[in-house]
Parts: structure tokens; sequence; C-alpha cells
């Protein structure tokens, strides 16, 4: 399907795209979506630390969206794309707050300030108040969150503010992706890190090596690859589209896809003992998941994601199922990339892991 790009979207010269959060798991598919699209000029890749991995036509530049001067980076930018977070420490909400919600207001004022024509802002299906497990929402569905979890809460409050900014800028294209949870094989030591700790050891993901598999009620989500979601935002920054997306590929995880991939066996259980569980192993640090996050992943809607298929003409290579295999082989290698969020190993390894409680790169 070729690209319905309007002329404002697409200039002669090609397009200068900076992506704010280019290193981490989906950061570093964006850029490489976007470094193998020959109508993409340049690549501005902002993240806190520079990076030894990088890509073709990509430039890096260290900044911190809390106090960096992002009008003078985004001057002469098509198009920004907003993909940083951060996850940790949830242990010191006030911090993440600092980050997610005043930086990415920063990211949404300085995208105006510099004129720049459009703006992709990763949202997530976090943002969606509790729906339903049982039939598909579309992208109209109230984005209120999950109150008592900070990733919820402060994608929620994103949301709003990104309302006020559309409503007071309608020269800017905006665009919002609300994928599923994203995985990929380089993502999965980062993601260890940040929401099962330094307790879990690698080989206990082979297949056959966890006897069973808790079906809590509510554990239906959706997964995409991070390649996938990554394809989503290159079509969301180059065609003239507005709005919001859903993002997330066939099938629904549930218990039993998750023990089949494992060699485990379902036994049903309440959630009331598992998150009992996890919320005295995280108020004793040795998880960094809280389990406000546990609360919020068993109330997320599930999402039609009919919108990204008709309009963007976004269609996913992997299936949530390969997704999630991926992943687990990437727990089971210690797999990573060259970029401090996904370095397979923190300096200090798991004991600096068990000292900061958060997995957090010093």
């Amino acid at each position: 399907m070729p690209d319905r790009r309007s002329a404002e979207s697409r200039p002669s010269d090609g397009v200068k795209v900076v992506v704010v959060g280019a290193t981490g798991n989906v950061g570093t598919s964006v850029v490489h979506a976007l470094s193998q699209d020959p109508e993409v000029r340049s690549i501005v890749g902002v993240a806190r630390r520079r990076p030894r991995w990088s890509a073709p036509r990509t430039q890096w530049v260290a900044a911190d969206i809390v106090d960096a001067d992002l009008v003078g980076l985004f001057q002469g930018a098509d198009v920004v794309i907003h993909l940083a977070w951060l996850f940790q420490p949830t242990h010191r909400p006030l911090t993440t707050w600092r980050t997610n919600v005043e930086g990415g207001s920063r990211v949404f004022e300085a995208v105006v300030r510099a004129g720049v024509p459009a703006l992709v802002y990763a949202s997530s299906v976090g943002a969606y108040s509790p729906g339903p497990k049982d039939r598909a929402v579309d992208e109209s569905w109230p984005t209120n969150g999950w109150p008592t979890a900070s990733y919820t809460r402060e994608k929620a409050y994103l949301e709003r503010a990104l309302d006020a900014v559309e409503y007071a800028n309608p020269q800017v294209r905006v665009v919002r992706l609300r994928p599923g949870f994203i995985f990929k094989q380089e993502s999965a030591s980062q993601q260890r890190r940040l929401f099962v700790g330094p307790l879990l050891p690698n080989r206990l993901v082979r297949p056959g090596m966890v006897p069973i598999m808790p079906d809590l009620p509510g554990l239906r989500f959706q997964a995409v690859h991070s390649a996938d979601a990554a394809e989503a935002y290159r079509l969301a920054a180059l065609r003239d589209v507005r709005g919001a997306f859903n993002v997330a590929a066939e099938p629904v995880v549930d218990a039993h896809l998750l023990a089949d991939c494992l060699r485990a066996r379902t036994v049903r259980m309440p959630s009331g003992p598992v998150r009992a569980a996890l919320a005295a192993a995280w108020h004793l640090r040795l998880v960094p998941a809280s389990p406000h996050l546990l609360d919020a992943v068993l109330r997320v809607p599930i999402m039609d994601v009919s919108r990204a298929r008709n309009e963007l003409g976004w269609t996913p290579r992997h299936s949530a199922r390969e997704a999630i295999e991926e992943f687990l082989r990437g727990l089971r290698e210690g797999s990573g990339m060259s970029t401090p969020p996904l370095a397979a190993r923190l300096p200090g390894g798991r004991v600096h892991e068990l000292g900061t409680g958060t997995g957090i790169h010093p």
C-alpha cells in the first residue's frame, strides 16, 4: 500500500525526525525502522546517555527532557516522536512524575514553540480505564487509567495534557499510539531488571522448568513485537493521519498461552494471594514491580486494532506468541544491546540491582 502523505508531511528533501527516548526497547526499533526508509533524511536520537549502537543517518544527542533546551533541539524537525519514559523507581512516584509528566509536558510545549508540524506520542493500553476482557474496545474508550499505579496514572494524565495541546494548536498534527505490552529479545534483560528483579534465575524460564502458571481472573492482555510497534510509529510519523491508534498483535495472551510457551500447567487461582505475595516482596524491595501494576494489568481492556490496520495500513509481522517466545529466549540468554537501557548486564551486576531495588542503570 503506498504511503498517503500530504505535501506538508513529506518535504521535498526528505523528512527530519527527532526521536525522544531513542535507546530503549521501542526507541531502538523506531530508529532502525526510520533509518531504512529512504524518505527519512535524518534522525536525531535523544537520550540521557549516548549509546555505542547507531543506525544510518542518525545523530545522537544526550539530553534529559526534565531540563534540556528542547526547543532548540527540535528546531527544523518535521516530526517529533516522544517515547521517553521512566518506569522506576516505583517507590518514589514523585521521581517518575517529574520525568514522565513534567518532562513529557515540556516535550509537547517545545514541539509547539519550535514550530514542528507533527508530534507522535507513545501512549499505552495502560492509559485506558478498566474495560472488558471478552470483547475489544476502540480508541473512544475512556483514558483515565488505573489510579493507584504510577504508570497508568501518568499515562492518563499526559492524555489530558495532550488534549489541551491539540485543542490549542490545530496546526500541529498529533498522533498518539496506544500499544499493548511490547517485547523483543534484546529488551529482555532490561525488562527483567525493571519488573521482575535480580532474583529470577535465567534458567527458570526454560520450557519445563516452571511447573505451574497461575490463571488469575482478568489475566488477559495484548502484546506486540517491538519491530512491529516501530513500524506503527514510522507510519504515524510519515502518513497524514491524526488521532489515537490501538496497536497489538493476535492472539490475546492469557495464562494458557503463557503456560504452553513454558510447558507448564495452569492452575486457577484468586488474585488476592498472588497480589499479597507481590506486595510483600515489593515492600521488602525484592522485586521492582509494584502490586498496583498487577492491579492495572488485570483491568486493562482488550483493544480493537481496526483503525491502525485500515488507516495506517499497519499489519504486524509477528504474532503475540512469537513476541512472548522471543522475549523468553532473551531472558534465558541474558540478551541485550549496546545502549545503556538495554545493556545485558549493569556494572555491579545483580548485586547492584539488589542494592538499588530498581535495576536502574547508574
